[in-house]
């Protein structure tokens, strides 16, 4: 397994390796369900990179900025806003 256990890739590096990051091994049930699932999502039809950039930023950026913050920087970086079902679910409004 990988040494390092931060940064964008290290969950998917030790996916590969079927190791959680504590070197513990990926039971092989939850494991195959996960590779089916991302192989469905490997045949959906995308709407575009900048879509998929703001649901990322979004998703990722809600457990790490306010609201306020997520959402003016959307908006500085001429992203839609964040949406009201966003705001329910990642921040509970």
């Amino acid at each position: 397994m990988a040494d390092k256990t931060t940064g964008a890739d290290a969950v998917d590096v030790a996916i590969a390796q079927g190791l959680d990051l504590d070197g513990s091994p990926i039971p092989p049930t939850k494991l195959k369900l996960y590779q089916e699932v991302m192989a469905l999502e490997g045949d959906r039809q995308r709407s575009g990179v900048t879509n998929t950039m703001r649901s990322r930023i979004v998703r990722i950026g809600a457990k790490h900025l306010s609201q306020a913050e997520l959402n003016q920087r959307l908006l500085d970086a001429e992203f839609p806003p964040l949406k009201e079902k966003e705001i329910r679910f990642y921040y509970g409004g």
